[in-house]
């Protein structure tokens, strides 16, 4: 087995854990508290802690042995998950079920920043590719890591709905302290052959985070700029997603159908990364990247058009089946016009301000469809006016707001589509030299 399918396997395992207590937290925390003000409070502590923490993290792998940030990434999981499992053990049961109440955000908070010590990887695991796989094949290397992404999914989903509904988060702790001490052992006995971080031209910034260098670097490529502003905007609506979508589908279901169906939902992501990995991303990624986004964003206008489990199931799977092309598409973008030695610091850049938008995005939208959208659609004028056709109660308050997200979706990519800055980005990854050459 190559380092590189080493590598891939050891994140997958850590991925795997770490979102599985991921969304046992946001199950187990709606199902105590049955708020959905919860829930997407959840969402937004991910997000505003993934975003301020982008820019550090990159430093990190660029100014470090990225084996070594690996390795360190699942020490600092295993800490923090150790301490909620006190938290969880020591504090009344009872105190859990209060959705304002501290007990629940200290527990909620230390079991998320297990999960976000894990968001190294996502920098550190691009710049692998670079590092290991030749520029012809990277864009397949890149489907390897989505397909990686949806045996994740697939595998978390079933997970965490089986180990919150028998064992509650007792069992998804023991299970995530276990798995993530096991991925720790492995990634110290992988080796590869990797440049000294600080042998490239930036040797005089290591220790420091060094933004405005990062932004020179990006703004040196025409439309890259662009291109990071349009997936901020994307996860800015991707939010709505991540605070809403398990509360609607606990509407119609139980967590252990819910945990089960989302499951064979993530198939999708993993046949998505198998077709990118044999079929690659044809000459222009980023072309790639935002047909797979109008085809997104239009399901996600009609999949909640009426209140189906089956329609939320066929729109997710379509989602989830283009997500590993749109994803491949950006890091293979990026691989190609960025220089090795700043790629660490421009992922995290790009990931600080693509998650920008979403805490806003997340925090926002709990209490908005809990206070305003859901009465709206249950008892007030949108209700009269289309809930007739459309369905009226809480969850067609969630529906409404998955139905307009996607309209202003579609609109941003195909202006996106017929923009100067999708053909300045376009002609630069056409023309422009290896990072190993920049």
């Amino acid at each position: 087995m190559t380092p590189f399918h080493q590598v891939l396997g050891n994140t997958l395992v850590a991925n795997i854990t770490n979102f599985t207590v991921w969304f046992a937290i946001t199950f187990w925390v709606y199902l105590e508290t049955q708020s959905v003000f919860a829930t997407g409070m959840i969402a937004g502590i991910y997000l505003v802690f993934t975003a301020g923490l982008g820019f550090w993290l990159g430093s990190i792998v660029d100014h470090n042995p990225k084996l070594r940030v690996m390795a360190g990434s699942s020490a600092v999981s295993f800490a923090f998950y150790g301490l909620a499992l006190v938290l969880l053990l020591t504090l009344p049961g009872d105190a859990f079920r209060d959705p304002y109440g501290p007990a629940l955000w200290s527990f909620v908070l230390a079991s998320m920043l297990g999960v976000l010590a894990g968001n190294i990887r996502s920098i550190a695991l691009p710049t692998l590719v670079t590092l290991l796989i030749p520029e012809e094949r990277r864009d397949k290397a890149n489907g390897l890591v989505g397909l990686a992404t949806g045996i994740g999914f697939l595998t978390t989903s079933v997970i965490s709905g089986v180990l919150v509904a028998w064992t509650g988060m007792m069992g998804v702790l023991i299970f995530a302290l276990a798995v993530t001490a096991l991925a720790f052992v492995h990634i110290t006995t992988v080796r590869i052959d990797e440049p000294r971080p600080e042998a490239g031209p930036d040797s005089g910034t290591k220790g420091k985070v060094d933004i405005a260098g990062t932004i020179r670097v990006v703004a040196a490529v025409p439309g890259l700029f662009a291109l990071i502003f349009f997936a901020t905007f994307n996860n800015f609506l991707g939010g709505i997603f991540m605070a809403l979508l398990d509360a609607y589908g606990l509407s119609m279901v139980s967590v252990q159908t819910w945990g089960l169906l989302f499951g064979g939902i993530s198939t999708a992501f993993i046949l998505g990364g198998i077709l990118v990995a044999r079929l690659g991303l044809g000459k222009n990624p980023l072309r790639t990247l935002l047909l797979a986004n109008v085809i997104t964003w239009s399901v996600c206008c009609v999949f909640t058009i009426q209140s189906s489990i089956w329609l939320l199931v066929a729109g997710c799977f379509v989602w989830m089946l283009l997500g590993p092309f749109a994803e491949a598409a950006e890091q293979t973008t990026l691989q190609k016009v960025v220089p090795q030695e700043r790629q660490g610091r421009v992922f995290g850049f790009a990931q600080s301000l693509e998650q920008a938008a979403s805490p806003l995005t997340a925090f926002l939208i709990g209490p908005l469809t809990e206070f305003v959208v859901i009465p709206f659609m249950t008892d007030g004028s949108g209700a009269e006016a289309i809930g007739g056709w459309f369905g009226t109660g809480a969850p067609r308050g969630i529906a409404l707001v998955f139905t307009i997200a996607g309209l202003l979706g579609v609109l941003v990519t195909i202006y996106a589509l017929n923009s100067k800055y999708y053909r300045q980005l376009s002609a630069a990854y056409a023309g422009s030299p290896t990072p190993a050459e920049a």
